[in-house]
């Protein structure tokens, strides 16, 4: 009794968590393009600082002020220039911030310098470079369009719940048992299905993006969505922990929460450039 009174408690938190994280995201996406700046921005730092905890308390020495400054600076830059057309050359802002990386390691006095420079870079790649990215899909050459935004995050929501409830009814072949034992094929096309059924609706109603591109879209979160997931379940398998934090009650941290964003995005920037 005991027991399923907790179960019961940490469900309730988890949901508690999960409505008002999504209104908040949901809200902050859609009231203008500053709190969209913004709600990315926080995560870039948080999701930055998360990963370079996770390296340090397993022994690694990223350099977390070069790591969180370098990511704001491409950040900053990148919506700035997407928003208010900044020239290009400010760009090149980036690369003293990079180099000065190599320059801070020696007055660190670390063991590995090179290790802890390249993941000090690592954590700039993998998480500041895909919020960065988003800006180049928020900003119409007149506007900016929450509508995209939101899109994407209801396609991956879609292809997160199809391949849920595909996989917990039909789920029997294993889609990747070394990294992540409860995926099966089963679920994922689930996930392809529900997520290509929510492209077209969205085609219906958010019509900054046609159909063609909605649809091309989900094919691409249903891919790089799950292979993100997988990803990060390789960095906590290979760290070996659970979660990669305890942020948001019953969902774990920013990692777990955006792992399918993080690969998704510049797939998707890649296919709506060469679809212009």
């Amino acid at each position: 009794m005991e027991n399923q009174k907790k179960e019961l408690s940490n469900l309730q938190l988890r949901v508690l968590a999960g409505v008002i994280g999504g209104a908040v995201f949901i809200g902050a996406i859609y009231w203008n393009q500053w709190t969209f700046f913004l709600l990315f921005l926080v995560l870039t730092v948080l999701g930055l600082l998360e990963f370079y905890r996770l390296l340090s308390e397993k022994g690694f020495f990223p350099n977390e002020f070069f790591g969180v400054l370098a990511g704001v600076s491409l950040y900053g830059l990148v919506f700035w220039g997407s928003f208010a057309e900044l020239d290009s050359k400010w760009m090149f802002l980036l690369l003293p911030v990079v180099f000065l990386t190599l320059v801070a390691e020696m007055y660190r006095k670390k063991e590995q310098p090179f290790v802890n420079i390249g993941l000090t870079l690592l954590g700039v790649l993998y998480i500041a470079v895909p919020f960065s990215l988003l800006h180049l899909l928020a900003f119409l050459p007149d506007r900016y369009s929450w509508q995209i935004i939101l899109g994407i995050m209801f396609l991956i929501w879609a292809s997160d719940t199809g391949a849920y409830a595909a996989g917990r009814t039909f789920g029997k072949n294993k889609l990747f048992p070394r990294i992540s034992p409860g995926k099966t094929w089963e679920g994922w096309v689930g996930g392809v299905l529900l997520s290509l059924g929510v492209a077209w609706l969205l085609s219906r109603y958010f019509e900054d993006l046609d159909l063609v591109r909605w649809l091309g879209m989900a094919v691409l979160v249903s891919i790089f969505g799950v292979l993100g997931d997988l990803v990060e379940s390789m960095l906590k398998r290979s760290l070996g922990v659970k979660d990669s934090g305890t942020l948001i009650p019953g969902h774990g941290g920013i990692l777990d929460r955006f792992d399918s964003l993080i690969l998704v995005v510049p797939f998707l920037v890649a296919f709506l450039e060469l679809m212009r």
